[in-house]
């Protein structure tokens, strides 16, 4: 058995059970859930119907770099969407389709650290955990960066030791942010690749949540795009995951990507061949169809843009709570203990949010997640309405 398996802390969800064992919800409530960040809003028909048609390909066997015709849509999305110089992405260097980013996040450390060394991996505090997973797994050290209300909810670059830049391997970062939606400005990620230059270490950017922003709003900065705008075509040492899970309302699709350094995906699409992960035929033509078109993504985010400022309205006034850079969570800072706040929310009014200290490590001296909840708009509209309208009568009947 590897004995790192020990080091994995249990899910946020498991914890959640166990905080809910022995509460009895309020039985003449209809339960909501906003504690599980997965998109409720229909898929397209058109990337369904994609599915349906092309099962006729089950009986070969697929390449694990995906079809030309795969890569090639993302490439062109890619290089629409971040403004990168045409012709810049190689569709057969500089992209691989992976099953979903969470495995291919997982993955990426696995394939790239050596045990031996003890590398330090760093992530923002609060993150999402497989981050720290992947990083125990491979052998090497998490190294926290807390992200709080002074940093707006951001890594505080400069403030990592220099010691710790000198071991770091990795460095996971996630903008848009889960849970705060903070988005990390492009001159921000160009002081990381400078440090990443410095150190010798590579940048795993997951960006699963760029497309959900505000209407109206700027589109959040990728890592690629700050390369490119530094002349870095070559995008040395800086790697991003995108996933059709919530561009596209497509969870169970399990379709992603990795682009970025082609001398990382050769050994990365090396390490997945023997890994065996290779997307099935039909996911493979629904993903082209879902990276060629906008249409669908706008009017996503639209309905998350009306639920944000529905919700806020709500709950503004009685709540620590404002609206993210980009993301469908809110990050709202409780009245009580973040723990006691969900149990009560549960018991009072069958609510369920996620306790932000189970997104969350203690580091340097403080748990950055303690005292906030993270809620997850994801149901329908006149849903998160009612949820909102119960959490403010639990904060006002307290």
């Amino acid at each position: 058995m590897n004995p790192n398996l020990s080091q994995l802390q249990p899910y946020p969800f498991e914890r959640l059970a166990t905080l809910f064992a022995g509460v009895t919800p309020a039985a003449e409530r209809q339960p909501i859930a906003l504690s599980i960040g997965e998109p409720q809003h229909a898929t397209p028909g058109f990337i369904t119907e994609e599915v349906i048609t092309h099962l006729h390909g089950l009986s070969r066997y697929p390449l694990t770099r995906g079809v030309p015709e795969l890569r090639s849509a993302i490439a062109d999305w890619l290089t629409r969407r971040f403004a990168l110089t045409p012709g810049s992405l190689d569709s057969e260097r500089h992209i691989l389709p992976v099953n979903g980013t969470r495995e291919a996040l997982f993955a990426l450390a696995q394939c790239m650290l050596d045990p031996a060394a003890q590398s330090r991996v760093l992530m923002p505090n609060p993150f999402y955990q497989i981050y720290e997973g992947a990083a125990l797994l491979a052998g090497a050290q998490p190294w926290f960066m807390n992200t709080t209300a002074t940093s707006g909810f951001l890594p505080d670059f400069d403030a990592v030791p220099a010691a710790v830049w000198a071991r770091c391997a990795l460095v996971y970062i996630c903008t848009p942010g889960n849970p705060a939606g903070a988005v990390i400005p492009g001159d921000t990620l160009q002081q990381l690749i400078a440090l990443a230059d410095e150190h010798d270490f590579v940048i795993a950017s997951d960006e699963c949540y760029s497309e959900i922003y505000r209407d109206g709003a700027t589109p959040p900065t990728g890592l690629l795009q700050a390369a490119a705008e530094l002349g870095r075509d070559d995008f040395r040492r800086c790697i991003v995951f995108h996933s059709l899970s919530k561009r596209s309302n497509a969870p169970g699709l399990r379709s992603g990507f990795v682009a970025g350094d082609a001398s990382i995906i050769k050994d990365f699409l090396r390490y997945r061949t023997y890994h065996g992960c290779a997307m099935p035929p039909a996911t493979q033509a629904a993903s082209i169809v879902a990276w060629q078109d906008e249409g669908h993504v706008a009017e996503n985010r639209q309905l998350y843009s009306a639920k944000i400022q529905a919700i806020l309205d709500i709950l503004a006034p009685v709540l620590d709570v404002s609206a993210p850079d980009a993301g469908f969570y809110l990050w709202a800072h409780t009245p009580a203990a973040d723990t006691d706040f969900a149990k009560g929310l549960l018991a009072q009014q069958n609510v369920i949010v996620l306790p932000g200290s189970y997104l969350s490590r203690t580091a340097h001296g403080s748990n950055p997640g303690q005292g906030y909840v993270r809620i997850a708009l994801v149901p329908p509209l006149d849903t998160c309405i009612e949820a909102a309208e119960r959490i403010k009568s639990y904060i006002v009947g307290r």
